[in-house]
């Protein structure tokens, strides 16, 4: 009897084991590991100071000649020239996208030579005037104002510009004369339009166009028994353009998001 309720209790817990699996719900699985965090690159920061380089090209339209003597001139046309330098500045990023900054670019210029026929009214007529500038250099510094989208900016820029020159000198009929002028720097002013994409790091690249505008230009002939002699001189028209591609490193601000 004693073996017969032994067993009989066994099979009682072991069915009953077993019904109480069959009505309680399936374990719950632990949770899921969390996935990795990738952290988003906020919007390039244009802020921060920089340096750079450019390389281009500078023209004007040859210019004008007046003079007092009332001569009639003949220019001889537009005149392109390789231009190189650097730029050294500064920007600041507001308001989601406004950029406002300052800079000063330097760029070194080759001499340029025009001849002036002269074709009208005048002593001189049927003489050849050729005058040389031997312009050195150039140099802007102006205002900044722009718009970005993350890594591409478009702005604006004006203010002043000075052209660094030897003493011009005049040649008629291939004898020199002598001149009352001394100018060696000739101050105007310029404003341009670029625009500049951060393609690594803190490196960008720009292309810029810029207007110079430049004073006219007189000289007086002080050579008796020249046909010009108490001649004033006038030349007009100096307007420079040019056109540069440049590449700056700025100081400053976020440079994370890799090389894209």
């Amino acid at each position: 009897m004693k073996r017969l309720a032994f067993a009989v209790t066994a099979l009682s817990i072991v069915g009953g084991s077993a019904f109480a699996a069959d009505i309680l719900p399936p374990p719950v699985p632990p949770p899921h590991a969390p996935a990795a965090y990738i952290p988003v690159a906020p919007p390039y920061d244009w802020s921060g100071f920089y340096v750079g380089g450019n390389l281009g090209a500078a023209w004007n339209s040859g210019g004008s000649v007046s003079d007092t003597f009332g001569s009639t001139f003949s220019g001889s046309g537009q005149t392109t020239k390789f231009v190189g330098g650097g730029q050294v500045g500064v920007n600041y990023e507001f308001w989601g996208g406004v950029v406002i900054g300052a800079e000063a670019m330097f760029d070194a210029l080759p001499n340029t030579t025009n001849t002036f026929n002269v074709t009208g009214a005048g002593p001189a007529l049927g003489s050849t005037a050729s005058a040389t500038f031997n312009n050195r250099w150039l140099t802007t510094a102006t205002g900044k104002l722009g718009y970005a989208w993350d890594r591409v900016l478009l702005y604006g820029k004006g203010g002043g510009a000075w052209v660094g020159a030897n003493n011009p000198n005049l040649t008629v009929n291939g004898l020199g004369q002598t001149l009352s002028s001394s100018t060696t720097t000739n101050f105007g002013w310029t404003a341009g339009i670029g625009v500049e994409w951060a393609f690594a790091h803190n490196w960008s690249a720009r292309v810029e166009y810029d207007f110079i505008g430049l004073q006219n230009q007189s000289i007086t002939v002080v050579n008796p028994g020249s046909s010009f002699n108490g001649d004033t001189i006038n030349f007009n028209n100096r307007n420079i353009s040019l056109l540069t591609a440049g590449l700056n490193y700025k100081f400053g601000g976020n440079w994370w998001g890799g090389w894209w």
